[in-house]
């Protein structure tokens, strides 16, 4: 029990050393000493992941650190819960996340901030820690601030660049909107429940009735705050614009850390979700308009990390359709193998524009297969797995959330075999006009160094393999992920699966034909392209409409922003300027001159002084008669 208690603390406590040993020592430390020791932190930290996931025995342990705020009846202890769940989050996080850090060695190394940059990533691998691990909402809740605040540092990395700080201050401020939903769920969930322990708010949870308003307003208020942090509509303007920050910055807010964290709290909150069916309903279908909004977008954009960005926007949105209909094992599945994949796409990104000498843009690329073999083939084995390809895992995860979408909601499941159409076209369309046809740039092309692309293959293997940890009945499996989290995760007990094997057949042949016609659609239109037009001012009006996300950034700038900045000018005129200015210089005008009266009766005459007391004296003594 002692061993468990010391893992489970040194988990978040390694990248934190690292962050406290890299950020303090930015100015002495090499690059290849600050990337090195930081991947080491979060190297060994997964190393502890890995001994208490093998260790587990199925039960749920909490790790009781201290008392953080005791007032009267208000009883918050910081504290970790070992279960299931949380086991899984920290291992494949942590894991993923030192497959970025030792790329960042090489994407990073000439980097005059690499130092602040792996004191950064450390720190936001050690907030993603305890927003996993925590054993209440407010443990979660400092590392769901956390990563918030990392995101903000890591986005803007580049702070000279005015559009990078705007890019992280947008992200920071929308997260921030999310963040009160949380915050108001938080001060409901304590007001009803007398604690923000997950484990008893949950057993007293089930005394309520299904419906209950009580708890149809917390799950809507923390859906609020997933919403921001896993980028759904409204909240998801952020996460393109994120693409500012360094590119293993984008694998890992993508992949395997924020944007999760928004699926993870309402998996951890199934219970309060089972028991609002109007929240589960409003869940399922966000998730799908996400998923369909961030694939139409993807098919027009021509940066290859815009593309990958609203790929996962659109993937989030499959995500919380899962989670909407109760298939939590299926939502969680696919946060695995995303973060597979996913990290695979960016960091292939990364090597394509490292190869490029910096270049992002899809159209001055090509035929860049024989130049980045290793680049080439993992990206491929990215792109086939996220498209939803068999054998790879891709096709197992998106096959259990459009199943269990299937049963009880068709016209969703329509709609997310539409947005698996449209990931076909755009990621083999990233594809082909990235590594197939003729090189349309000016830059020499070069495979990446091995610090680089040892992770592609390691990513690569899991995008493949990974299938295998939920494979479904239909295919002999025992769907290993499922009966995993059912020791955590109540709401895995409730879901069972009524279709029959022969609809579940045919429902992967449907979406499997689909995909597959895409991908051809894509082959057709690019796959031997030695020029490329079409200028998004040049499309016809509803591509260019696409093309510009809908017009979204520009409608919330309409109806937001300028009101907004509307009012804060307006106020300032008045409010700084007409008040508090003269205000202000009244109070010291006044102040002045009369200390300048007061300075003037100071003659030094002895006399005069001897005069006034007594006068006072006489004053006191009338007030003090008139008062008797």
């Amino acid at each position: 029990m002692v061993r468990m208690d010391l893992l489970a603390t040194l988990v978040p406590a390694l990248p934190l050393l690292g962050t406290l040993v890299t950020g303090f020592g930015r100015r002495k430390l090499s690059a290849y000493a600050a990337g090195g020791l930081a991947s080491a932190m979060v190297g060994l930290s997964f190393v502890c992941s890995l001994v208490l996931f093998l260790g587990h025995d199925g039960g749920t342990h909490i790790v009781h650190l201290f008392n953080w705020i005791t007032v009267a009846d208000m009883n918050i202890p910081f504290a970790f819960q070992i279960d299931a769940l949380s086991l899984w989050m920290m291992l494949f996080v942590t894991g993923v996340a030192t497959l970025i850090h030792i790329y960042s060695i090489g994407y990073m190394h000439d980097d005059p901030r690499v130092a602040t940059f792996f004191a950064q990533l450390n720190l936001f691998t050690f907030a993603m820690m305890l927003l996993v691990m925590g054993s209440n909402f407010l443990v979660t809740f400092i590392g769901w601030e956390g990563v918030g605040l990392c995101s903000y540092l890591l986005i803007g990395f580049w702070y000279t660049n005015p559009g990078y700080n705007y890019a992280g201050r947008k992200a920071f401020v929308m997260n921030r909107i999310g963040d009160v939903g949380m915050v108001l769920a938080m001060t409901l969930m304590f007001l009803q429940f007398g604690t923000l322990e997950y484990a008893q708010i949950m057993d007293k949870a089930g005394s309520f009735g299904a419906g209950n308003p009580i708890l149809v307003m917390c799950t809507l208020l923390l859906f609020l705050g997933a919403t921001g942090k896993s980028a759904q509509i409204p909240l998801l303007t952020w996460l393109p614009d994120a693409m500012a920050g360094p590119t293993p910055v984008s694998a890992l807010i993508h992949a395997a850390t924020m944007v999760t964290a928004g699926v993870f709290l309402v998996v951890r909150s199934s219970v309060l979700y089972e028991l609002a069916p109007y929240t589960q309903e409003v869940v399922l279908w966000i998730g799908v308009a996400t998923a369909l909004f961030g694939a139409t977008v993807g098919l027009f954009q021509n940066d290859i990390k815009k593309v990958l960005a609203y790929s996962t926007v659109s993937q989030l949105g499959y995500m919380f359709a899962a989670v909407g209909v109760g298939a939590y094992s299926a939502g969680m599945f696919h946060v695995t193998t995303h973060a597979f994949f996913k990290a695979l796409l960016f960091l292939g990104a990364g090597s394509v524009i490292h190869a490029l000498g910096g270049e992002q843009d899809i159209r001055r690329m090509g035929g860049l297969r024989n130049k980045t073999k290793t680049t080439y083939i993992t990206f491929l084995v990215a792109t086939l797995a996220i498209a939803g390809i068999p054998p790879l895992s891709g096709f197992f995860s998106k096959d259990g959330i459009l199943a269990g979408t299937f049963e009880g909601h068709p016209v969703a499941w329509a709609i997310l075999v539409l947005a698996a159409v449209f990931t076909s076209v755009y990621m083999f369309r990233l594809l082909f006009l990235t590594f197939f046809g003729t090189y349309r740039g000016t830059a020499s092309p070069h495979e990446s160094p091995r610090v680089m692309t040892i992770p592609l293959v390691i990513l690569a293997v899991l995008s493949a393999i990974g299938g295998v940890l939920n494979i479904p009945h239909v295919f002999g499996g025992n769907e290993w992920m499922k009966q995993h989290l059912m020791t955590a995760v109540d709401g895995v007990l409730n879901e069972h699966l009524s279709i029959t094997a022969g609809t579940e057949f045919t429902l992967m042949g449907i979406t499997l034909v689909l995909v597959l016609l895409g991908a051809w659609y894509a082959w057709k239109l690019y796959g031997g392209k030695t020029t490329l037009d079409g200028e998004p001012d040049d499309m016809p009006f509803l591509k260019r409409l696409i093309a510009r996300k809908w017009m979204l950034d520009e409608l919330y700038a309409y109806l937001v922003e300028r009101p907004f900045g509307w009012l804060s000018r307006h106020f300032f005129s008045i409010g700084e300027d007409k008040l508090a200015v003269p205000l202000t210089a009244g109070v010291g005008e006044t102040s002045y001159r009369f200390g300048d009266w007061l300075r003037k009766i100071h003659t030094g005459n002895t006399s005069l002084y001897l005069f006034a007391m007594m006068l006072g004296v006489v004053v006191l003594l009338l007030i003090t008669w008139m008062g008797a």
